[in-house]
């Protein structure tokens, strides 16, 4: 397959759900809304610190070594042993739910039972959904190989939804319940995804016909399952070793990634209630990087991991392929400081506005407005990192991921330390201050390794991190006018003012976003190309 056409279905893996995915997501967002009117902090902060912490871990130790290793060359390899590989990621979340549950149990402080009931059953299920997702990986990862478009997407959205109306009805009809209404409905959430996946392979490999227009390795649902022979070795031991590179890494990762998590549950600096606050302000500001930043991150991964080869300089790969991935590279490094910067300008402004009408005064007072400013600025430096490592951990060799792993280990420590210190001088916005400044590291990182392997070539893709200085001076005015905007117009004046507040950053956002387009005029091709060249790319899914 040549790289035009990976690019075709990368692209379309990444564009195609989009719209599909935002609905669900704003559906989930007012369910949540919904939900936080009965709750008290100090079980949000348990929920959605101390268990989905766990659970993360748990997931994140298991199998994120092997997606990464499993997704490298895909169209050359025996997908049998490549199977067998990933069925090792359940034994493997086994060990490591068991070895974190009981940390949680008996190492943790147990919140009050009388505020937060049934802590127990809830570390036990939400350890026991881990598990169970990853019956799912070996599905997973064959779907993301073969770039099943709207799978993976209809699968994890309609998961999203059902546990937010399962936790909904839950916590409107049994409030007393405490935690058992979280554990079912992240139970339920787990068991429903692997379904999804499961189902579809069973669908399409039970059809003759379908299977033949799929062209997948496997010719039925028991092809899926663990096999031995004794013409070959059970695993791939090359994927295996690079699995172990990767495992390292993403142990470190994992801190960085679940820093605040680790010393908010460890360290106790925010009490649960406290806790809940900055966890929501946290998934409330994530909320565009998961819609946008992520599936461009995963599927432009598997392009950069299809097109370029590991051991290879940029000197001796084809050209074609080098020309092409440096093109892709920089117009996705223009769309995430475009998106960021917008976020990071507009939310300002808006930041109280959008609390106030996410979870009312519990969110919009205190804290929780300077949280989501600080995150704003937050999410700027993640659109560029997501972009940046998604490239730099595609093109990267076996000994370049195991020397980026003592960079890694360093910047964990560090994070962990400047967390620590932060939040005790400045409260929660001390957890988004230490995420910046180790995100601005991680960048830094990134930067070096694109620069240093186009360094010999002709193409330079980091230039999709320069603006015109007319782009810059609107997004500077449209800042200064949406900040004039609040003082005037929000939020104690009533609804009226809030709607004409909200129309000035209409208008400026308006502005903004056309001055891009005539200034952009490169990436705006680029987007306009690849949403439609995934059409006859991939007429499969």
């Amino acid at each position: 397959m040549g790289s035009r056409e990976v690019l075709g279905q990368a692209a379309r893996l990444a564009s195609s759900g989009l719209l599909l995915q935002v609905l669900f997501r704003l559906i989930t967002f007012v369910l949540n809304a919904f939900i936080l009117r009965f709750l008290s902090k100090e079980i949000v902060g348990i929920v959605n610190v101390r268990l989905t912490l766990l659970y993360s871990t748990t997931l994140f130790l298991a199998r994120e070594a092997f997606r990464r290793a499993c997704l490298s060359g895909a169209a050359q390899r025996d997908w049998s042993q490549t199977l067998n590989l990933l069925w090792l990621t359940v034994p493997l979340g086994v060990f490591w739910s068991l070895f974190l549950g009981w940390v949680w149990l008996q190492l943790l402080e147990v919140p009050d039972p009388h505020v937060v009931p049934h802590y127990g059953t809830g570390v036990v299920m939400f350890g026991f959904s881990a598990v169970v997702e990853l019956l799912g990986e070996p599905f997973w990862v064959l779907a993301q190989a073969h770039m099943f478009v709207k799978l993976k997407v209809i699968a994890e959205s309609l998961s999203v939804i059902l546990k937010s109306v399962l936790t909904a009805l839950l916590v409107l009809w049994l409030p007393h319940w405490g935690l058992y209404v979280f554990s079912l409905a992240q139970l339920f959430y787990t068991i429903v995804l692997v379904l999804c996946y499961v189902i579809y392979f069973a669908k399409i490999l039970g059809s003759p016909e379908s299977a033949k227009q799929q062209t997948l390795p496997v010719s039925s649902m028991t092809d899926l399952l663990p096999s031995m022979t004794k013409s070959r070795a059970f695993v791939n031991w090359e994927e295996a070793k690079l699995t172990w590179s990767f495992f390292k890494q993403s142990f470190l990762k994992q801190i960085l990634t679940e820093g605040e998590r680790y010393v908010m549950t460890f360290l106790n600096v925010l009490n649960f209630g406290d806790q809940g606050v900055y966890d929501i302000v946290n998934n409330l500001g994530s909320l565009v990087a998961r819609l946008i930043f992520q599936p461009i991150e995963e599927s432009f991964y598997i392009f950069f991991a299809k097109v370029l080869e590991r051991e290879k300089d940029a000197t001796l790969q084809k050209q074609e392929d080098v020309a092409v991935a440096a093109a892709v590279l920089e117009s996705l490094l223009k769309l995430a400081l475009l998106t960021g910067l917008t976020i990071t300008v507009f939310g300002f402004a808006y930041s109280q506005l959008v609390l106030d009408i996410y979870g009312g005064v519990m969110l919009s007072s205190g804290s929780g407005p300077v949280l989501l400013r600080a995150y704003c600025l937050y999410v700027l430096l993640l659109a560029i990192n997501g972009v940046t490592e998604c490239f730099t951990f595609a093109a990267m060799s076996k000994e370049e991921v195991d020397r980026y792993n003592f960079t890694m280990l360093a910047l964990s420590s560090s994070f962990l330390m400047l967390s620590y210190v932060l939040t005790r001088w400045c409260g929660s916005v001390g957890f988004i201050l230490a995420n910046c400044f180790n995100m601005g590291i991680r960048i830094t990182q990134s930067l070096r390794f694109i620069y240093r392997y186009y360094r010999k070539s002709p193409h330079r893709p980091l230039a999709g991190l320069s603006l015109p200085p007319v782009l810059l001076g609107t997004f500077a005015v449209s800042g200064g006018i949406t900040a004039a905007s609040e003082v005037f117009l929000c939020c104690e004046w009533g609804w009226l003012a809030r709607l004409a507040h909200i129309a000035v950053g209409a208008l400026c956002l308006g502005v903004t976003l056309g001055t891009a387009f005539l200034t952009e005029t490169k990436l705006i091709h680029f987007l306009r190309t690849q949403l439609g060249m995934p059409r006859l790319a991939d007429k499969t899914t």
